[in-house]
């Protein structure tokens, strides 16, 4: 009896997706645990895996959405391969030949005149492996990038947004950066970056402007008393923000290691829901890709995010003179319903001199 791959149950809230990728082709023999399908939802990539041996029969194809529970394979326990087998004979002895399987057109299955549309109605489910036809191309939005722009609707509808602006001369963290660089990497087999810096500097700034680590809800204030935050990371399905659970108990090691360990899983479309949940602040970090300057948008129902920026030698006074300091420009935006403009200017001044002052993270770490 064939083994049928249904949509397994992916978390809360989560009723479906979309099928991005099959990884075996339609005929072709497959063992228990291979790769099947990526399923993407609107929170996560997950891939779906064999159940047993046998030859793989889809049931769905790609761009096809699903619901959880829908059945879209199944596999023929027993059955031979149908995908790129040729087989000769040589004498009596006979010998089975592994080839490519030929690619089809539509017109080599089709030998009939067929109607093309016009190139403006065309749409272009693989950008990467068919050509652009005609001077636009259209493509339905992934599950995830809807989401990602529902998000950010709804961030700009329903919060009081503000943003406030602040500068960092990161000559001392770099001196620092520097310095333990070496002994660093040898002792925790992970580079000393900035963003833990900055992950120190947040929670300690949160310490001292709670407010701003509280978030609305309904005709309630929700102050937190715990410190998960948020790092924004670029994938090629867009923006997620995993996060990094109690950074107050967390050594720069620590971060620095799930920091990495968060890139990789993303790069490979790892990433969990739950690696997703239960943020209380977001950091991100335009400044990986140029930007000099931004107004980061919240991340709900966070009350705070905070933009980085690139780095930038700029002339600065200093003690009356003239100097060239490595600047970064500091972006907070904020709900202007929990936080005001004097504890969002606390908030960034307290963080601004953590950064200046790294020695006092470091002790205090």
């Amino acid at each position: 009896m064939p083994i049928e791959i249904k949509i397994p149950t992916l978390g809360e809230s989560i009723a479906g997706g979309l099928i991005s990728k099959w990884h075996k082709a339609d005929g072709e023999f497959v063992k228990n645990g291979d790769v099947l399908l990526t399923l993407e939802t609107d929170k996560v990539a997950q891939d779906i895996a064999a159940e047993s041996d046998g030859v793989l029969r889809h049931r769905a194809k790609e761009g096809d959405e699903v619901v959880v529970g829908a059945l879209v394979a199944v596999i023929e326990e027993g059955a031979k391969s149908e995908v790129g087998i040729q087989e000769s004979e040589i004498g009596s002895q006979k010998s089975v030949v592994e080839m490519p399987k030929p690619e089809v057109t539509p017109v080599a299955k089709e030998p009939q005149l067929k109607i093309l549309p016009k190139p403006a109605e065309i749409e272009i489910q693989n950008p990467k492996s068919e050509p652009a036809i005609g001077r636009t191309t259209r493509k339905k939005m992934s599950p995830l990038r809807r989401k990602i722009a529902e998000q950010l609707v709804n961030a700009q509808r329903t919060a009081a947004m503000l943003t406030t602006f602040n500068e960092c001369d990161m000559s001392a963290v770099m001196a620092l950066r520097k310095l333990l660089q070496d002994d660093f990497v040898k002792k925790h087999g992970v580079k000393l970056g900035f963003m833990s810096f900055f992950v120190r500097a947040v929670v300690d700034a949160l310490k001292v402007v709670p407010q701003v680590n509280a978030r609305v809800d309904g005709d309630e204030i929700v102050t937190n008393h715990f410190f998960d935050i948020g790092v924004a990371v670029g994938t090629e399905r867009g923006l997620i923000v995993p996060v990094l659970r109690d950074c107050d108990t967390k050594s720069f090691a620590a971060i620095e290691r799930e920091i990495s360990a968060y890139a990789m899983r993303a790069k490979e479309g790892k990433i969990t829901l739950e690696d997703l949940t239960g943020g209380v602040f977001t950091i991100s970090n335009g400044g990986v890709y140029g930007s000099l300057l931004s107004t980061p948008i919240l991340n709900p129902p966070q009350s705070g995010i905070l933009g980085l920026h690139a780095i930038k030698e700029r002339p600065v006074a200093e003690n009356g003179q003239v100097v060239i300091r490595p600047m970064m420009y500091l972006a907070l935006s904020y709900d202007h319903r929990v936080v005001d403009g004097k504890e969002a200017v606390t908030f960034l001044v307290q963080l601004k001199d953590y950064m200046e002052n790294p020695n006092r993270l470091l002790l205090e770490a």
